[in-house]
């Protein structure tokens, strides 16, 4: 017997080629052709990049983009207080513990496309996520500078900050992967064939997504290694080796750093959105 045709290709063809149309729409007609071709890893890479991915998921290279880290302090000196003092810092004045899981300058955007699309309409030119474990990690700095003498500040933050340009860049690049998708498959239907089987839906999924077929396989996405902006040094693997630990910066500078933040340990990303 054979295979229907699929159905579906129009419409997403369409919704990826509107840039005024949601990608969150494309993503949900790519779900429902999936769907119709029986093709199981396309239909989860859809449902990731529309439900956003996990802290055990593997991320995909164009999902982790340059980011600066932060640290904001409140001090408390006689007869002054200044909140919210917000400070850029390296990644080798981070925790040791910190470094050993690999954060760095690279923030990884783990939320759906349709949030992410929230955030890129919200006016704002940066949105600050906090690195798992970050209330351990201000924990932990705030103790290195008790030991030294520091009880005048209070750090309360310790977290990436996002330019939006770069979220721009992840949806950007999704719909660009949807478009080559769609542009495989037109390429593999001969003239007159108006919908594709399930053999040209594989086939282009591999091409312009690098999913690989078969039950109960893994799929992989292939994207370019994120460069740094703004004058950083961000590199895309956050699982990357920590250099030599130099001094902190607080040694070089007048900044008095103390007191105590919040303990607490965040298992995943949290992708609570500061506006500047």
């Amino acid at each position: 017997m054979t295979t229907p045709d699929v159905r579906g290709l129009e419409q997403l063809e369409s919704a990826v080629l509107d840039d005024t149309a949601s990608l969150a729409t494309a993503l949900r007609r790519c779900l429902m052709l999936a769907g119709y071709a029986h093709h199981g890893e396309l239909r989860a890479w859809a449902l990731k990049e529309l439900g956003g991915y996990v802290a055990a998921d593997d991320l995909p290279l164009y999902r982790k983009v340059p980011a600066a880290l932060e640290v904001t302090v409140n001090f408390s000196l006689p007869g002054t207080l200044l909140r919210n003092d917000t400070r850029r810092i390296s990644p080798r004045q981070l925790p040791q513990a910190a470094r050993d899981r690999g954060i760095g300058e690279s923030a990884p955007i783990r939320q759906g496309v349709r949030e992410l699309e929230a955030l890129v309409t919200r006016g704002d030119r940066v949105v600050r996520l906090s690195p798992p474990r970050s209330a351990e990690y201000t924990l932990l700095m705030t103790q290195e500078q008790h030991q030294l003498g520091n009880e005048e500040a209070d750090i309360t933050s310790l977290h990436w900050d996002v330019s939006v340009a770069s979220i721009e860049g992840v949806l950007d690049h999704i719909r660009t992967r949807l478009t080559q998708f769609v542009a495989e498959v037109r390429a593999a239907m001969p003239p007159g064939q108006h919908n594709p089987n399930p053999d040209q839906i594989d086939s282009a999924a591999q091409q312009a997504l690098n999913i690989t077929g078969g039950d109960g396989s893994t799929f992989h996405i292939v994207a370019p290694n994120a460069k740094a902006d703004r004058g950083g040094t961000a590199s895309a693997n956050v699982n990357e080796p920590a250099p030599p630990t130099p001094q902190p910066w607080w040694h070089r500078t007048s900044v008095i750093w103390g007191a105590v933040a919040a303990v607490g340990t965040i298992a995943g990303v949290i992708a609570t959105v500061v506006v500047k």
